[in-house]
């Protein structure tokens, strides 16, 4: 057997120890040595946002590594682009799906491949001298799949020698920076399309110089560490007659299936690019010489082309080669990839080899077809009568202009049925969907939902099964708002025409959070400006946990004390209605969420931030959802009130009761922050309690004063 990725430590010229990690920890890892320890964190509330970012911090002249996930990637896309045209390095990990990493491989960024979290590790390591190198001068991506490296922890070796690390990555080379106040410059000047054709033309001999670059720096990475790294993996590769070719982690799932094919004196090999921008194409040309057949898997596809964007560039580079007569096949396979798919993926190139024709060269591998939306298995429709029954009757308080609400006796919510089915795949003391069955029972006649991309919506939707009994769309991306202002026009608009029947029954409902909401905020503010009667309800669970629990901008301590209001900022766009709310106080909830679906009918849009209890990630038992949110409230840290009509009302005084506790109080219960109230923590708690006070004394002005 032959891998040209070794771990010979024996041979390694630095010392290092043993770390236990997943892709994103090794990513973080290496960012902690590219910085020797001298590491700055920055938060950014998207990925166009977070790739902006990092252009700017780049330009400043400073050695940049950051992270981000698929759906954080292709907002980024024009940033990445205006980074690679401005010729400024940074390192971008980015675990994904292969459809996002095809759609920015002409973005002009090096793009190198991770099998494993030691791969990821390694590699960004490299990247940053790759980048940095005077002949290259180009943004670095480190992809790794998001479904097993970034979270499939694994024992890996981290360089533990400062001085060998400096000796490797060398200092940043100095650039010209908008920060140089002596050395006035224009970055990014407006050109024409000869302009363009320059500066692409620079990002290709840039490209070009990559490939000698990025051999030598991978050199050197093998004599620091003991682990030797090629622009291709070639696994079995001596005397293979036919070949399997894989991106990142599947090809280790192959490797098993060759060595079980050598076992049967079948001679099968496996390549996998380490580099994928500039593509290897002389290295996939040496490897493929001699083999009679090749399946290429992917996951993703190119629609329409006969392949993905993998399969049409080997049989690209091998056009080049006037020897060579290597019969390459396609396969897009699904998500997961184990040795038997490979076996199965070996057998066509094996039928392809022994008869020199290719029989089926593009097809879909281990996929169901999927059933259209209206074949699909669903659960019983709910009847407008089942859930139109007045359990809160809203009326308009002749004094005050706001709204009074009479909620009957929550044994009689127990009748009205459910719009979300059990049986969802939530953890055990998960707050959402408490939040969400709490709405739902109080919001009278029909309902359309969408969800943006978060827990909520991975685990009630397993398709082609659902646990929503009402129309449910996903927006993956952070344009829930505007996609739901869009449904609701049309809506509107065939009402109007007569296609639909005209009911006022109809409310449309944005469920956000699992820092989704800071991500679309833009959008929200948006239809909020345009008036759109809908209700955005946001269960803030204070992180992206579906995303491996990041952090938001509202996770406590740490962004103290900067933690995001976003119930103000939709205040302050003059909707008619925002209100602040928790599931350990359903009667209030409740009340809310009538008000809010009044609103939302017949003014415009209300908005509703809920503090959702997530035992996982907060670091709690299961059960103790009713003493966490509790202190959450009345530490003032979550305070629960409603600006209705610009008037803003305190609905829990935890002064009033007696009963204020200090924020300690609530940051001790939860595993996650209860560092924070040792002495070590002193200033940082003492910063998060000063700023709740005034942002509380704040609410409790306004709540007196009859303007605001």
């Amino acid at each position: 057997m032959n891998s040209d990725t070794l771990l010979i430590p024996s041979r390694a010229n630095a010392r290092q120890r043993i770390e236990f990690a997943n892709g994103d920890e090794a990513a973080a890892l290496a960012a902690r040595a590219a910085a020797a320890l001298d590491l700055s964190a920055f938060e950014a509330e998207d990925g166009a946002a977070l790739a902006a970012s990092c252009h700017g911090a780049a330009l400043g002249g400073t050695r940049v590594i950051a992270a981000t996930g698929s759906q954080g990637l292709l907002p980024a896309l024009a940033e990445l682009v205006a980074q690679s045209t401005s010729r400024v390095p940074m390192v971008l990990n980015a675990a994904c799906d292969h459809a996002e990493l095809y759609d920015v491989l002409n973005a002009g960024w090096i793009v190198l491949c991770a099998r494993e979290p030691q791969a990821v590790y390694d590699l960004d390591l490299a990247a940053v001298r790759i980048g940095e190198h005077p002949d290259v001068r180009l943004p670095v991506l480190v992809a790794y799949d998001a479904f097993t490296t970034r979270h499939e922890k694994r024992r890996l070796l981290v360089v533990d020698d400062a001085d060998a690390l400096a000796a490797f990555l060398g200092e940043r080379p100095a650039a010209p920076s908008p920060l140089d106040t002596n050395r006035p410059a224009t970055f990014g000047a407006h050109g024409d399309e000869a302009d363009l054709a320059v500066v692409r033309a620079q990002v290709s001999e840039a490209m070009e110089a990559a490939r000698r670059v990025i051999f030598d720096v991978l050199g050197e990475l093998g004599r620091l560490t003991g682990r030797f790294y090629s622009h291709l993996d070639a696994y079995d590769m001596q005397e293979a007659e036919i070949a399997i070719v894989l991106l990142n982690s599947a090809s280790e799932a192959a490797k098993e299936a060759a060595d079980i094919w050598r076992a049967t004196e079948r001679k099968a090999g496996v390549l996998s690019p380490n580099v994928l921008r500039p593509f290897p194409a002389k290295e996939f040309r040496a490897q493929l010489r001699g083999v009679k057949a090749a399946t290429v898997a992917e996951r993703a596809d190119s629609y329409g082309a006969v392949g993905g964007n993998l399969s049409i560039e080997l049989r690209a580079a091998l056009q080049q080669d006037p020897g060579s007569d290597t019969r390459i096949l396609t396969r897009i396979y699904g998500k997961a990839f184990h040795p038997a798919d490979a076996e199965r993926l070996l057998d066509d190139a094996l039928v392809a080899a022994a008869t020199g024709q290719v029989r089926d060269m593009f097809a879909y591998h281990g996929t169901a077809p999927i059933e259209p939306p209206a074949k699909q298995p669903r659960l019983p429709r709910i009847r407008r009568e089942e859930v139109s029954r007045g359990l809160a009757k809203v009326r308009r308080n002749a004094q005050t202009g706001r709204l009074d609400v009479e909620l009957e006796p929550l044994w009689r919510m127990t009748a009205v049925p459910s719009r979300i089915a059990p049986g969802h795949g939530a953890c055990p003391g998960c707050g959402a969907f408490t939040t969400l069955h709490q709405v739902f029972k109080v919001l009278e006649g029909d309902v359309v939902a969408l969800f943006q991309s978060g827990c909520a919506t991975v685990v009630s939707t397993r398709g082609p099964f659902t646990a929503h009994r009402v129309n449910f769309v996903h927006e993956p991306a952070t344009h829930g708002a505007s996609t739901l202002s869009g449904l609701m026009e049309a809506w509107r608009e065939r009402v109007r025409r007569g296609e639909l029947p005209d009911s006022k029954d109809v409310t449309f409902v944005m469920v956000t959070g699992d820092g989704a909401m800071e991500a679309g905020l833009a959008d929200a503010v948006a239809a909020a400006n345009r008036g759109s009667r809908m209700i955005i309800l946001e269960y803030d669970n204070q992180g992206r946990m579906s995303a491996g629990a990041q952090p938001t901008q509202s996770l406590p301590g740490r962004a103290a004390p900067r933690t995001s209001d976003t119930p103000q900022v939709m205040a302050a766009c003059h909707v008619p209605y925002v209100f602040t709310a928790s599931e350990a106080y359903p009667e209030d909830l409740m009340r809310k969420a009538a008000k809010a679906q009044w609103y939302a009918t017949n003014e415009g849009l209300a908005y509703g931030k809920v503090l959702s209890f997530c035992p996982l990630h907060w670091r709690t038992a299961d059960d103790a959802a009713q003493p966490v949110l509790q202190a959450a409230i009345d530490s003032c840290s979550f305070p629960l009130y409603e600006v209705e009509r610009g008037h803003t009302a305190i609905t829990y005084d935890p002064d009033a009761t007696g009963r204020r506790r200090p924020v300690a109080e609530w940051l001790k219960l939860m595993g996650r922050t209860a560092h924070l109230v040792e002495p070590a923590h002193a200033d940082t708690l003492a910063a998060l309690q000063a700023e709740t006070d005034r942002r509380w004394a704040r609410l409790k002005a306004k709540h007196e004063h009859p303007l605001l």
